[in-house]
């Protein structure tokens, strides 16, 4: 299964026909994979919500990630990707979580260079998978390329399971 855009229907089709449920933490994304997910009709009976967490603190307040490891490893880590989608999962009550951070630019952040993604998808039996990328292009650009992939990477976790 892909999750191209268009795609995005037969990610919502495997979870309704497995009666899974799905949740998002986004950072980078603000909103726009929740935006994605609920254009789809009858997306009701598998999305169960998100968090968007695009301050720090709210990393770790709403979506459990470790404090710990934002202070060491700052917001745009892979690590705090895996974080967020098991946040996501579990604050929502969902099988699947998926979460997104990065820099959309138009500045680095904290060291971290514009177009820098990381996208981390779990899932249920501990599945767990995280993947850094790097993009071109502006905020707008970014923003939908790293959307495409985490929904490329929720697709392969399906797969998966």
């Amino acid at each position: 299964m892909s999750a191209e855009p268009g795609n995005v229907r037969e990610v919502v089709d495997v979870l309704i026909k497995r009666g899974q449920t799905i949740a998002v933490a986004e950072s980078l994304t603000g909103g726009l994979l929740a935006a994605t997910l609920v254009e789809v009709p009858g997306v009701s009976r598998t999305f169960r919500g998100g968090l968007v967490v695009y301050a720090t603190d709210l990393k770790a307040k709403l979506a459990g990630v470790d404090a710990d490891l934002l202070a060491a490893n700052g917001p745009v880590d892979p690590e705090v990707a895996a974080q967020l989608a098991r946040g996501a999962a579990v604050t929502c009550g969902a099988d699947w979580g998926v979460g997104t951070t990065g820099v959309a630019g138009p500045d680095p952040q904290d060291g971290v260079s514009v177009g820098t993604v990381f996208v981390g998808v779990a899932g249920p039996e501990g599945h767990r998978e995280v993947r850094g990328l790097r993009f071109d292009g502006d905020r707008a650009t970014i923003r939908a390329q790293a959307v495409s992939a985490a929904l490329a990477l929720l697709a392969e976790g399906l797969d998966k399971g």
